[in-house]
């Protein structure tokens, strides 16, 4: 404690730098010397003031799984990481390298839906349009910065064990902004809530983050289903049996997932490595080696549906060795049943929408 204390204390300075950048960056949009565009075509933006970690992706794919029954929908992300460049259309025959882990998740998980990559947001939304002029609604993803764009619903995400209110600006920190950036969202969704959350330790928390009287806090957790198979989603896994884990991982916090994980196992390992780590042969030789380490008869490797489409540039070395790697899947469910009521601010903005 008494070090990072220390480190935040000798990093401040450059956080101050940094910050001092970010606000006349935001000065220049507040102005008018930069443009935020608005579009003709409804524009949801999720994301977050801190770098990683907040849940986007889940999030994401909520509002697809409620809202594609009923409307023409593309994504529209950065493909951080991704070895291309310039506006892909994401099929699901891609790969990871091409596209993105996020983005290519999508676009296996929900076939009918548009997804798309593009460093310009600005630029890649009348591109969509182009393509899919049918389109009846854009989601960002990761885009509460991105200012070029404004979106008509601008969700904001911060976790329930580090809320923004709490944080600091980078680098002592892991704010891209500072905290008054929250005032232009919508919506607030603390997320990775405990599962037994109270009503008291939530109306606590709304108060710290003191709301703007247009903006509506919610608190959501994650519902995880059985894992399966990664080679073949037919074959699930049998947590009940005692099975010991090997979490290998590259996501921004594991702690939510591991305590998961821990009221499962018996016995839970770990590998993990930076958020959105492209994992190469040496890793895949430990990943082996440690598993065959481990004890017993009763024994699996777990991944995050993210890290799996990664994990999947090595098909043909997994199939090999017969690593049986299992992909944990999850959905996000909100608290104190108001999951109808954030629904209802959707759907009100869409209905109200005007071009």
């Amino acid at each position: 404690m008494v070090q990072t204390k220390l480190a935040k204390a000798l990093l401040s300075p450059f956080s101050l730098l940094y910050g001092l950048g970010v606000s006349f960056r935001n000065w220049t949009y507040e102005r008018g010397l930069q443009k935020s565009i608005s579009f003709s075509v409804p524009v949801i933006s999720v994301g977050n003031l801190t770098v990683g970690g907040a849940g986007k992706t889940p999030h994401i794919e909520y509002l697809i799984r409620g809202l594609e029954p009923y409307l023409n929908i593309a994504t529209l992300s950065r493909g951080y990481r991704r070895k291309s460049k310039g506006f892909i259309h994401v099929q699901p025959h891609m790969d990871a390298n091409m596209v993105g882990d996020e983005p290519l998740q999508y676009a296996r998980k929900f076939p009918g839906l548009t997804v798309t990559v593009a460093e310009e947001r600005a630029f890649a939304i009348p591109e969509i349009m182009a393509r899919k002029p049918d389109t009846q609604l854009v989601l960002l993803d990761d885009a509460f910065q991105h200012r070029s764009v404004k979106p008509g619903l601008n969700i904001l995400l911060t976790t329930f064990d580090n809320p923004f209110t709490q944080d600091y600006l980078l680098p002592s920190g892991r704010l891209r902004e500072w905290r008054s950036g929250y005032e232009r969202a919508d919506i607030i969704i603390v997320s990775k809530c405990p599962r037994d959350l109270d009503r008291a330790t939530a109306d606590a928390l709304i108060e710290e983050i003191e709301p703007l009287p247009h903006q509506r806090v919610f608190f959501s957790y994650y519902d995880y289903a059985a894992p399966y198979y990664m080679l073949d989603h037919r074959y699930r896994l049998k947590m009940e049996e005692n099975v010991s884990v090997l979490l290998i991982s590259a996501i921004a916090n594991t702690d939510y997932l591991l305590e998961h994980l821990h009221r499962q196992s018996p016995h839970v390992q770990t590998l993990d490595y930076e958020d959105h780590h492209y994992f190469d042969r040496r890793d895949l030789g430990n990943l082996k080696l440690r598993f065959t380490e481990m004890p017993g008869k009763h024994k699996a490797i777990i991944t995050t549906e993210k890290d799996a489409t990664r994990l999947e540039l090595h098909r043909d070395f997994i199939l090999k060795e017969r690593l049986p790697i299992f992909v944990l899947p999850l959905a996000v469910r909100f608290h104190f049943g108001e999951g109808p009521e954030f629904d209802t601010l959707v759907r009100d903005y869409l209905l109200e929408f005007k071009a």
